[in-house]
């Protein structure tokens, strides 16, 4: 069973980490996976630094930028992770854009994630038909789950097909915006998480965009399995560096 599959199966409210790897030091990444890990962290999401980030709010966008300046690439982020199953044993998820898993080549890409020991992949810009139609098998080849994206303005007839296509979770953007931290929830999105939820659906929903605290990550969870953090997360490191993880991790579920 995939390991992002087993962690879906324990009795609790899952916190995923993003972070941008590469950031704030070229080196940093495997150090702040394994201190993410010790401080009782569920997934990890590892950002793979692209020019033109879309999906990204100004945080993760300054922090893409940096970790290219830094010298980050594909290449680089795959050699730094050859080892990570020797000390972490969590689920870990590379999120990036198509456009350098293209460039590297699809199915070379997969090969070397299951090679390392990368559970799965969320990619924003990746059509669902095209997934479907052209990479669903070779995803399925070298055992990674594709994470799906769905907002509040998401039809339910494709929220429906995305959960019946999905062999993970659902990642349950939540509001059409770009990444960012919030202090709160307002009604539109509390309305949002319920109407999802009584949908019944066989994939959970872990919730992202705006989490940032802990009375966030509590309201993401109410009706949701889990929540990711990303720009909170990545300006602490930007404030802080990366000695302290435990601290921001802390702050979250304790």
């Amino acid at each position: 069973m995939n390991r992002i599959n087993q962690k879906l199966l324990e009795n609790k409210k899952l916190l995923s980490i993003y972070f941008t790897a590469g950031f704030p030091k070229i080196n940093d990444t495997v150090a702040i996976i394994e201190n993410l890990e010790k401080s009782g962290v569920d997934f990890i999401e590892i950002g793979l630094p692209f020019s033109d980030p879309l999906a990204d709010g100004p945080t993760i966008q300054a922090s893409s930028t940096k970790a290219l300046d830094n010298g980050m690439t594909t290449e680089v982020l795959f050699n730094q992770l050859k080892d990570i199953r020797k000390s972490v044993a969590i689920p870990l998820i590379i999120m990036g854009y198509f456009n350098p898993m293209m460039q590297y080549g699809i199915e070379n890409f997969c090969k070397k994630c299951a090679e390392i020991g990368v559970d799965g992949l969320i990619i924003p810009d990746l059509p669902l038909n095209v997934y479907n139609d052209h990479y669903k098998t070779i995803f399925e080849k070298y055992g990674l789950i594709n994470v799906f994206l769905i907002t509040p303005q998401t039809s339910l007839e494709r929220v429906q097909f995305i959960d019946k296509i999905s062999e993970g979770f659902i990642y349950m953007v939540s509001s059409a915006s770009v990444t960012g931290s919030q202090n709160a929830f307002g009604k539109l999105q509390d309305d949002y998480f319920k109407r999802i939820a009584d949908l019944n659906l066989k994939s959970p929903q872990i919730v992202g965009f705006g989490i940032s605290n802990a009375e966030t990550f509590k309201l993401a969870t109410k009706y949701a399995k889990g929540a990711i953090i990303g720009s909170a997360f990545v300006k602490y490191l930007d404030e802080n560096g990366i000695a302290d993880i435990n601290k921001f991790v802390s702050s979250i579920i304790d």
